[in-house]
């Protein structure tokens, strides 16, 4: 699985960091989230489709 985000979309309400730190962090001076791991381990694939979904304007987008 792939992520990244769609950084015209993002609100930088920053909810992936917190459901998916290892994944997703939060950038302080661009007030938006970052993507720190593109290749997600399985292990949290789970964490990063939460990410996702949890995400209001859908900025996540998630390659299989």
């Amino acid at each position: 699985m792939n992520v990244r985000i769609d950084y015209e979309l993002c609100m930088g309400d920053r909810n992936c960091s917190k459901v998916c730190p290892e994944v997703f962090q939060y950038d302080e001076d661009q007030m938006l989230s970052r993507v720190i791991v593109e290749v997600v381990p399985p292990h949290l694939e789970a964490k990063v489709r939460q990410a996702a979904e949890e995400c209001v304007p859908g900025e996540i987008l998630i390659e299989e």
